[in-house]
C-alpha cells in the first residue's frame, strides 16, 4: 500500500467522521490507524493535516466554494475532505506541492473514489495557478481567516474586548508540550538534566513545582524513563490543580469527573493520601488505572455519577475534593480544535446547569472545614466566574479561598498566557 496516499486517506476519513459526523477526534484518529494501518510515522503526518484543516477550516472551505460550482453529494462527501487535505498541504505545509498534488489524488483509489481523480486533481492544480490572487481575496475576510465559529468569535469577544485577538490567535497553533516530572523518582533540576543529555532543550515555569516544557514535541517512549513512570505529560495549566488542591498526608481526597488520570496521579505523586477517583465512564476509568500503574501509584477507582452521588457514595465525607467539572472544552482548542466545530452555542447553557449540579451534589460529600477545588479548561464566565458567584450566594456555609490577591471568584488563566492552556480554578472553603 502507497503510505503517503494512506495518510492522506485517512486524514480526510478522519475530517468526515468528525465534521460530517460529529464524532470526537479522540475517538476518530485510533479508528484511522487500525483501518489504514498506519505507521507512527504516518500517523503523525495525518495527524498534522487534520489539527491544520480543523484550525483553517473556514479559509479552506471558502477555497473549495471558489472551485466547485456546487456540493459533492453525500455519498462522495469524502472526497471534499480530500480536497481540504490536499489545499491544507499546499497552503501551510513543507510538503512538495507536486507530491502533496500527486499524493492526495492518489487517495481517491484508497477512498474508492477513483473515478474522481481528475476533480481532484483539478481542484488543487487550479489553486496552485492561483494561489497568489486567491488568498489576497481570503485576506480581506477576517471572518474566514480567523478559524473560530461565528458563536464563539462573538463570546471570547464579549469577554475579552482586549485579549480575544491573541486567544484566537493561541487557538489557532500547535500546543507546547508539557511534562510532569514524578518527584518520587527525580527533582526537576534532576530531570531537566537527563532530558539535556538525550540532547532535549527545555524550560520551567516559576510557580509550577513540577512541570517542564519542551522545546520540541517529541514521542513520549523517548522520554527518560517514561516506561518506569519517572515522568508523564500534562499541560502546565492543568498541573495547578494538584497544588491548588494541596492534599495533605493521609487525608481522604475525592477526584471528581478523574479521567484520564493525570491530576489523580500528580495528588499521589506530591504526598501518601487516600484518593478516589470517580469517573461516569467505565472506559475512561481504564485510563485512569493504567495510567496509575505505569506511574506505581494507587487509587480507589470508582465508576459513578458525580451528580448523583446516592448510587454509589459510601457515606464518608472527603477532607478535600477536586471538581475538574464537564465543560465546554473551550481553554484547550490548540490540542482538540475539533471542540470548535463539535461544540454549539446552546451547549454552553446545558453544561452550566449541569455544572451547577455537580457543584452542589459534591458539596454535601466535603467535610466541614474542608476545601473543594473547582477547575475547568473553559474560557467562559458563565461556566467559571458566574457559576462559581451563584454558588456562594445559594451555599451560606461556603466562603471563597482567593488564590491571589483582588481574588473574588476565581482565577482564569487565557490560553497561550505563559505558554499554557486556558484553565480555570477556584477554591471553596466549608465553614466548621
Amino acid at each position: 500500500m502507497n503510505n503517503a496516499a494512506t495518510a492522506r486517506a485517512a486524514a480526510a476519513f478522519c475530517l468526515q467522521q468528525v465534521l460530517q459526523h460529529e464524532r470526537s477526534l479522540n475517538q476518530v484518529m485510533p479508528e484511522a490507524q487500525q483501518k489504514f494501518s498506519l505507521s507512527a510515522g504516518d500517523k503523525a503526518f495525518t495527524q498534522a493535516i487534520v489539527f491544520g484543516v480543523l484550525r483553517d477550516l473556514p479559509a479552506l472551505e471558502w477555497l473549495v466554494q471558489q472551485a466547485l460550482d456546487k456540493p459533492l453529494r453525500s455519498k462522495l462527501r469524502v472526497i471534499h475532505y480530500l480536497i481540504l487535505v490536499g489545499l491544507q498541504q499546499l497552503r501551510s505545509m513543507r510538503t512538495a506541492s507536486h507530491a502533496a498534488i500527486a499524493e492526495t489524488v492518489n487517495a481517491c483509489a484508497l477512498l474508492r473514489q477513483k473515478a474522481l481523480k481528475g476533480l481532484v486533481n483539478a481542484v488543487l492544480r487550479n489553486y496552485q495557478r492561483q494561489q497568489e490572487s486567491l488568498e489576497a481575496q481570503l485576506a480581506s475576510l477576517p471572518d474566514k481567516i480567523l478559524g473560530h465559529p461565528g458563536w464563539l468569535l462573538r463570546r471570547l469577544k464579549e469577554t475579552y474586548p482586549e485579549y480575544w485577538p491573541a486567544i484566537v490567535a493561541a487557538n489557532n497553533t500547535q500546543a507546547p508540550m508539557w511534562l510532569r516530572v514524578n518527584i518520587r523518582h527525580h527533582s526537576v533540576a534532576e530531570y531537566a538534566h537527563l532530558l539535556q543529555q538525550q540532547g532535549l532543550e527545555s524550560t520551567t515555569q516559576p510557580g509550577l513545582e513540577q512541570a517542564i516544557c519542551l522545546q520540541h514535541p517529541v514521542d513520549v517512549h523517548s522520554l527518560p524513563g517514561f516506561s518506569e513512570g519517572w515522568v508523564s505529560v500534562q499541560d502546565g495549566a492543568a498541573q495547578y490543580a494538584a497544588q491548588l488542591l494541596n492534599a495533605q498526608p493521609g487525608e481522604r481526597i475525592l477526584d471528581a469527573c478523574a479521567a484520564p488520570g493525570g491530576k489523580t496521579a500528580h495528588i499521589l505523586e506530591r504526598c501518601d493520601c487516600q484518593v478516589s477517583a470517580l469517573d461516569i465512564d467505565a472506559t475512561r476509568l481504564t485510563r485512569v488505572e493504567e495510567n496509575l500503574q505505569r506511574l506505581q501509584l494507587h487509587a480507589n477507582c470508582q465508576q459513578g455519577d458525580a451528580a448523583n452521588p446516592d448510587t454509589w457514595w459510601d457515606g464518608q465525607q472527603f477532607d478535600r475534593i477536586l471538581l475538574d467539572a464537564p465543560c465546554s472544552a473551550t481553554g484547550v482548542i490548540r490540542r482538540h480544535p475539533d471542540i470548535k466545530w463539535l461544540r454549539r452555542d446552546s451547549d454552553i447553557d446545558q453544561l452550566t446547569e449541569l455544572q451547577a449540579q455537580i457543584l452542589a451534589c459534591q458539596w454535601q460529600l466535603l467535610k466541614p472545614g474542608g476545601t473543594l477545588l473547582y477547575a475547568t479548561c473553559s474560557v467562559l464566565p458563565q461556566e467559571n466566574h458566574q457559576q462559581v458567584a451563584a454558588f456562594l450566594a445559594s451555599h451560606p456555609d461556603a466562603y471563597y479561598d482567593p488564590l491571589y490577591a483582588d481574588d473574588e471568584s476565581g482565577w482564569q488563566l487565557r490560553p497561550g498566557q505563559n505558554n499554557l492552556d486556558g484553565f480555570f480554578y477556584a477554591r471553596l472553603q466549608k465553614q466548621e
